[in-house]
């Protein structure tokens, strides 16, 4: 069969897709001259959405979904870069979970700076040395992550996008199984692997890093040492791969939330979340039914509740703070209305921000 032909096509193809791009890029930089004189957000989490919904809604095929939505990621991130060098923050060093999650949902074309700790991480936003970052906050094995909780009591950062990672970890290390005495990583990765590491490495000691890429810091500068981490990170940091998919749950997910100073406008269409911290109070010690009341007027108007954790609040004993996930978005008429109704009875109603339900 003769290609010549074929490859002709292709090509005028790609001259066409590159002019088209240019030009989508260009009315792009357009858009956002115009953000920049009124004050207007670059990232916009519902517009972005909104794109990708429609292109996808649009694909007939053979392309897949979620690869045109990562062809059209990178599109947009190179129009942020036009509108505005974005600084991304994330829980570094490099090539860690979060740092994945940070390329996936912002692509390449952004800048991205590592952050030891989620302290630090909100930090940075608050100050406006970075412009949003990206935090983990629930493991669909080991659940929450306190610290990414526990952050939002004092700080006015909102939530203004989620982004679902799949994590596969892997044991790194320079040493084969058998010389392995210790294996560094983020509690969580610990977590998630401790029937693989009780059957392959009983002996060994488990140790937890500020986060998995630098656990492969660890390791690499340690014999008889090794790492729970992503492959990127061994691929980053040039180590070995001693065993692959590790991980108790094939399944294993990690939900990362976007933060910024500014919340994202409605998605609408049953289409947004809404986060809440919510403390009870001397109502929660004084009647049996308070968790109930404060369910209440979500139900009523007929709000779903997503997730429901609580947290010590740290300011007295059996005191907690309650974490709500709920449909729909903080300008809904029902969630308005549920969020007053709260605060009538309830000491501290907070609200944490809404972003568009993941794709």
């Amino acid at each position: 069969m003769n290609l010549g032909p074929i490859r002709e096509k292709i090509d005028v193809l790609d001259r066409q897709l590159v002019e088209l791009l240019n030009e989508r890029l260009a009315l792009a930089a357009e858009i956002g001259k115009v953000k920049r004189s009124e004050g207007g957000q670059i990232y916009v989490a519902e517009r972005e959405d909104a794109v990708l919904r429609k292109v996808t809604g649009q694909n007939q095929g053979p392309i897949k979904h979620e690869a045109l939505r990562a062809i059209y990621r990178e599109i947009m991130s190179a129009a942020i870069a036009l509108e505005k060098p974005l600084v991304i923050a994330y829980l570094g060093p490099e090539a860690s979970n979060t740092h994945a999650a940070a390329l996936k949902k912002f692509g390449a074309s952004v800048n991205y700076h590592a952050m030891a700790t989620v302290s630090d991480i909100f930090t940075t936003v608050e100050k406006g040395e970075t412009d949003y970052a990206v935090i983990p906050i629930e493991n669909s094995t080991e659940g929450s992550v306190r610290e990414a909780l526990d952050s939002f009591v004092e700080s006015d950062l909102k939530i203004v996008a989620q982004i679902y990672l799949e994590i596969n970890h892997a044991l790194i290390s320079n040493s084969p199984l058998e010389e392995i005495e210790r294996v560094y990583s983020k509690d969580q990765a610990l977590a998630q692997c401790r029937h693989w590491l009780q059957r392959h490495l009983p002996h060994a000691q488990l140790v937890d890093a500020p986060s998995t890429s630098r656990a492969v810091q660890l390791a690499k500068q340690e014999p008889g040492t090794a790492a729970v981490a992503g492959e990127l990170a061994a691929e980053h940091y040039g180590m070995p791969v001693v065993a692959r998919n590790i991980q108790d749950k094939a399944d294993n997910t990690t939900r990362f939330f976007v933060i910024g100073k500014k919340a994202s406008g409605p998605v609408g269409g049953g289409k947004d979340l809404t986060s809440l911290l919510v403390s009870l109070g001397d109502e929660a010690a004084s009647h049996s039914g308070a968790l109930l009341k404060m369910l209440m007027p979500l139900a009523q108007r007929g709000i779903n509740l997503s997730k429901i954790e609580s947290r010590p609040s740290k300011k007295r004993p059996w005191d907690y703070y309650f974490f709500l996930d709920v449909t729909g978005h903080y300008e809904d008429a029902a969630t308005k209305d549920a969020i007053a109704e709260l605060r009538k009875f309830c000491p501290l109603v907070k609200w944490l921000g809404s972003y568009p339900v993941a794709s």
